[in-house]
C-alpha cells in the first residue's frame, strides 16, 4: 500500500518536475545557448574573403571612377579638377550617342528574345520526369559556358565563306551565303542571336520555378469552363508569371546595358561602328586613347541609367501591386 502511494505521488509530481525543467533550463544549457548566440562574428568571418574582394575590385574602383569623372587624369603628373567638362564631352560625342542607340537596340532585342525563348522552353520542359530533367540540364549548358568560349564558337560558326558552318546549312535550304558579323547590316543581329541563345536557358530555369508556384486548381477551373491550351496560357499562366517576368526584365536589361565581352571578341565594335556599344566605347576611351576622365564620366552615366531603370520598374510594380 505504501509503495502504491509513493508511485502515485511520483506520478503526480512528474508534470511539475517537467514544467520546472522546461521553464528553467540547466546552467550548462544556458551557458551553451549564450555561447552560440554570442558567436555573431562567425558568419562575417566566412563572408570576409568575398567582401574583401568586392571591396578591392569593385567598390573602391567605383568610388575612384566617380572621382576621376570630374578630373583630367594625368598619370604621374597629378590630376586636375575640371568639373562637369568630362560629362559635357561624352554627352556631346556622336560616337557615344551611336553607341547608346546600339546598346538600347541590343539590350531590348536580347531581353525580348530571351524571355520568349525561355518561356517556350519552360512550357516544353515543365515536368518531373527523369528525361525532362536531363533535357533541362542539357539546355542550361550554354549558361555555364564562359562567354569568351561562346563568342569564339559563334565567331567560327559565322565564318562568311560559302563553306562556313552556318552558310553550309542555309546553302542546303537554297539560300545565299551571309556575311554575318562582317557586314554592317547583319552584325548587330548576329550578336543578338548569339546572346538570345545563351540567355534563353537562364530565363527558362527561373520561369520553371515560377510555373511551379501557380495553383493547379486554376488550370482545372479553366478547363472546366471550356478554355483551350492557348487560353489557359494567356489567362492563367501569363498573369501568374507576371512577377517572374518583372525580375527577368530587370536582370536582362542590366545585362544588356553591360554587354561587352561578346561584342569585343566578335567584332570589337565593327564593322564601321555598327556594333559599337557603350562598354566597348568606354574601354577604348579609357585604355586605348588614355582618356580616363571621359571614360569614367561615361561609366557613371551608364550606372545612373541602370539605377534609374531599376527604380522605375520597381515603382511601377509596387504601384500595380497596391492597385
Amino acid at each position: 500500500m505504501t509503495i502504491h502511494t509513493a508511485d502515485a505521488v511520483s506520478a503526480a509530481d512528474a508534470p511539475k518536475r517537467a514544467a520546472g525543467t522546461s521553464a528553467s533550463p540547466s546552467p550548462a544549457r544556458r551557458r551553451g545557448r549564450h555561447r552560440v548566440q554570442g558567436q555573431w562574428w562567425v558568419p562575417w568571418a566566412f563572408l570576409a574573403p568575398a567582401l574583401l574582394l568586392f571591396l578591392v575590385f569593385r567598390y573602391i574602383p567605383m568610388v575612384q571612377a566617380v572621382g576621376m569623372s570630374v578630373e583630367n587624369v594625368r598619370p604621374y603628373l597629378g590630376n586636375e579638377f575640371v568639373g562637369l567638362a568630362n560629362y559635357e564631352t561624352i554627352l556631346s560625342s556622336p560616337a557615344f550617342r551611336d553607341a547608346t542607340v546600339n546598346t538600347l537596340i541590343l539590350a531590348f532585342g536580347q531581353t525580348l528574345g530571351c524571355l520568349v525563348l525561355g518561356f517556350a522552353l519552360a512550357l516544353l520542359l515543365e515536368g518531373q520526369t527523369r528525361k525532362l530533367s536531363f533535357i533541362r540540364s542539357a539546355a542550361f549548358l550554354p549558361v555555364v559556358v564562359p562567354m569568351a568560349v561562346v563568342a569564339e564558337l559563334w565567331r567560327i560558326m559565322y565564318h562568311p565563306s560559302p563553306d562556313g558552318f552556318l552558310n553550309s546549312i542555309i546553302g542546303v535550304l537554297g539560300l545565299a551565303p551571309s556575311e554575318y558579323i562582317n557586314s554592317p547590316d547583319s552584325a548587330m543581329w548576329s550578336i543578338m542571336v548569339m546572346g538570345i541563345w545563351r540567355g534563353g536557358p537562364y530565363d527558362m530555369m527561373i520561369i520553371l520555378a515560377g510555373l511551379a508556384g501557380i495553383d493547379r486548381g486554376l488550370y482545372e477551373a479553366a478547363t472546366v469552363d471550356g478554355a483551350n491550351r492557348w487560353q489557359r496560357i494567356i489567362h492563367v499562366t501569363l498573369p501568374g508569371l507576371r512577377p517572374v517576368f518583372s525580375i527577368l526584365f530587370i536582370l536582362a536589361a542590366i545585362r544588356g546595358f553591360r554587354v561587352f565581352t561578346e561584342v569585343y571578341l566578335m567584332t570589337n565594335g565593327g564593322p564601321n561602328g555598327a556594333t559599337e556599344v557603350v562598354m566597348t566605347l568606354l574601354y577604348k576611351l579609357g585604355l586605348e586613347q588614355q582618356k580616363l576622365g571621359v571614360g569614367s564620366a561615361g561609366a557613371v552615366l551608364l550606372f545612373l541609367a541602370t539605377l534609374v531603370l531599376t527604380v522605375v520598374v520597381q515603382l511601377m510594380l509596387r504601384r500595380r501591386k497596391n492597385a
